[in-house]
């Protein structure tokens, strides 16, 4: 057996023969500090399977040779290479091929799983005859390629429904989520948990006992997988998918369900054949290129400020909705956090949302109390002196906030930070009198703070740039996406999503239905409709960045917005443009023969894309490709379409030039295009 790989050196994978006879076989990719899949990779891996077939050893352990984790998938930058060649088809099939000769080999195999195990890690275990994971709590196994506008094409979709049952197989896939070993093992998925130390032991002690799967997950795996089963349930996993998804804009999940529907009960070459029918037509979809893309963006923000960010503890004044949830999510991710008001009511209600964060996202009953000991109340603001970051969350208003600073700078650490939350005024406007310009920024984050994934880093031509990395840092180490902006009004994305509001809020001052109107926005790809955006961002802060933005846009603002009744604010008080009840909006029902106008689509959504060519011309952000990660993930624009930049360029700056004009000619001035649009980062570049 040894003689097979005698003389043979791999550049990705280490080759071990133990005294047992049993194969461990390390992928260690070359040059690189993270396993991923390429083709180069499985060529090799092809290889040494077929030496391993011609004279098999008692077994095949499988591991990874790097302490960052087992295998995060495929590698995408040479997938999108395959995509623009046109030979996705090819580097599929060499997968398939490669994972199936793997399945096939004579002897036990066992897939050793020790940190991230995603996408086509998760594929080549499934090709294993068992699976052990380690108990380390970074162990999670996924197939989040629904994620990126596919499914999973090497197998898994083929391989998963048979061994842990359709229903637990396709909620994996459909959704995408990632799982922890506990869950894996629960599912059937992992044969067993073990401590890291141990975990090549745990793999070797299966191959030697061979156990056969429980009875009950075996007929699972049958039944659920039979015509009936596939008849009954496809049509309920569709609704549920299409609640969420529509298929226009996102139709991997359905071609997933479709694919399972119809050859779920096959031969494994079968199911194989129509799994990668369906990923190669899927992977030459504009909803898959920019999903992808937009995986690149998420990786180029989480670069943009290392590890280094030098802050433990951190001081934020205003204990109101923002500034209480951003002092409670920095305690969550581990910094040492004292919230400051000026009264201990403020406070209190802060802490108590707190501790409602804290019971949702620390699982372990057991560890909430030091999580929550993280955060401390600080009526006398005594944690500025110890603070490496100060960030102001009160009120917007400039006079209030540069009264703030002059007490709070002479008080700070010679390198501490001061930021400011605010969400549209200039930091010209705010750094009268501060002592030390360079070490002040905007730090914006975005309601609610939980869940919105963007902070942006707003900059004045005073701040160092080493200070960007420390808070891009600081971002990433609260996990969230770091995007530096212009420190100019509404700064980016406040800036062009203003227009987008502002409109949606005149034509419902001339009458058109508030359910209507958001209902062509939610068709266009948006996350929520504008009119429910407004009442859940509060129509009274609304009206604060309209005062702010307007007369910088040279824009007006309608009657909803110019006055705002005390206690109709919106969401917050349960009544505002629409009335809300348990955190919904109650919207009205339309009459069955209304029609909406037919350019309304183009009214709403032309706004947000003029500013965003016009932010681009100001050098609001650095390139076109930070505009698109920007608005994506602080307004949730309809992600299938790339972003707004990325959206003009599909559609083309002529056509959109065109709208706009007609609609300027239709309903005043305020379409009139923005500067900007001869910019040739709006157009794609003819090959």
């Amino acid at each position: 057996m040894a003689a097979n790989f005698d003389g043979l050196r791999f550049s990705h994978w280490q080759t071990e023969l133990r005294d047992d006879g049993i194969v461990v076989l390390a992928f260690d990719r070359q040059g690189a500090s993270v396993n991923a899949f390429s083709q180069d990779v499985l060529i090799e891996l092809a290889d040494i399977i077929e030496r391993l077939a011609i004279d098999p050893p008692k077994g095949v352990v499988l591991r990874s040779a790097k302490a960052s984790g087992f295998i995060a998938g495929a590698d995408l930058k040479e997938f999108q290479a395959f995509d623009r060649k046109g030979t996705v088809n090819d580097a599929i099939r060499r997968g398939q091929a490669v994972f199936q000769k793997l399945a096939e080999l004579p002897c036990p195999t066992v897939s050793a799983i020790h940190g991230f195990c995603m996408g086509g890690g998760t594929e080549i275990s499934l090709a294993c005859d068992y699976r052990v994971a380690s108990s380390d709590p970074s162990t999670r196994i996924g197939l989040p390629e629904v994620k990126l506008g596919i499914f999973p094409g090497w197998g898994g979709s083929a391989r998963l429904p048979r061994l842990v049952g359709a229903p637990k197989a396709m909620d994996m896939m459909l959704t995408g989520r990632t799982l922890s070993a506990g869950s894996a093992k629960a599912m059937g998925l992992v044969d067993k948990i073990v401590e890291p130390a141990v975990l090549i032991d745990a793999a070797v002690a299966l191959i030697a006992s061979r156990p056969q799967r429980p009875f009950k997950q075996r007929f699972t795996g049958w039944i659920s997988n039979s015509w009936l089963a596939r008849q009954l349930l496809a049509p309920q996993m569709l609704k549920q998918v299409a609640r969420k998804a529509p298929k226009a804009h996102y139709p991997a999940p359905y071609a997933l369900i479709n694919v399972w529907k119809t050859a779920g009960g096959k031969s494994i070459q079968a199911r194989l054949d129509a799994e990668r029918k369906a990923v190669v037509k899927l992977a030459g979809t504009p909803t898959a290129r920019n999903l992808i893309r937009i995986f690149f963006l998420t990786e180029r923000l989480k670069g943009l400020g290392g590890k280094d960010h030098g802050i433990a503890n951190v001081h934020v004044v205003g204990a109101g909705v923002m500034g209480g949830d951003i002092a409670a999510w920095s305690a969550y991710k581990g910094f040492n956090v004292t919230l400051q008001d000026r009264e201990q009511r403020f406070i209190d209600g802060a802490l108590s949302r707190a501790q409602e964060l804290f019971a949702k996202k620390v699982k372990d009953e057991s560890k909430r109390p030091a999580v929550a000991a993280r955060l401390k109340g600080d009526l006398a603001g005594d944690g500025v002196p110890q603070a490496d970051l100060v960030i102001e969350a009160i009120i917007e208003n400039p006079e209030a906030k540069r009264d703030l600073y002059q007490t709070v700078e002479p008080r700070l650490k010679a390198d501490a930070l001061l930021t400011t939350n605010t969400s549209s005024i200039p930091l010209t406007e705010l750094r009268e009198h501060i002592q030390r310009p360079a070490q002040f920024a905007g730090l914006h984050y975005f309601n609610p703070v939980a869940l919105m994934p963007l902070v942006e880093i707003v900059q004045h031509d005073a701040l160092h740039e080493a200070n960007v990395k420390r808070l891009a840092a600081f971002c990433k180490a609260l996990d969230k996406f770091p995007v530096p902006v212009a420190g100019t009004p509404g700064f980016l994305v406040n800036r062009v999503l203003f227009p987008y509001m502002l409109e949606a809020a005149t034509a419902y001052a001339e009458g058109i239905p508030g359910p209507v109107i958001d209902k062509a926005a939610v068709k266009f790809g948006m996350p929520m409709g504008p009119i429910e955006l407004i009442d859940t961002v509060g129509l009274d802060v609304a009206q604060g960045v309209g005062a702010e933005l307007s007369p910088f846009l040279g824009l007006q603002l309608p009657a909803a917005l110019a006055t705002v009744e005390p206690g109709k604010r919106g969401k917050k008080d349960g009544q505002g443009l629409y009335k809300w009840e348990n955190g919904k909006a109650v919207k009205p029902q339309v009459p069955s023969d209304y029609k909406a106008p037919d350019d309304l689509e183009d009214r709403l959504i032309l706004p947000l894309l003029n500013e965003a060519v016009a932010c681009l011309h100001d050098g609001v952000v650095a390139d076109a490709d930070l505009l698109d990660a920007g608005v994506i993930f602080g307004t949730g624009f309809a992600p299938f379409r790339g972003g707004p930049i990325e959206h003009v360029k599909a559609v083309g700056p002529d056509a959109l030039l065109e709208k706009l004009k007609a609609l300027q000619a239709r309903h005043g001035d305020r379409f009139a295009p923005r500067l900007g649009w001869d910019n040739p980062a709006l157009r794609t570049p003819t090959v």
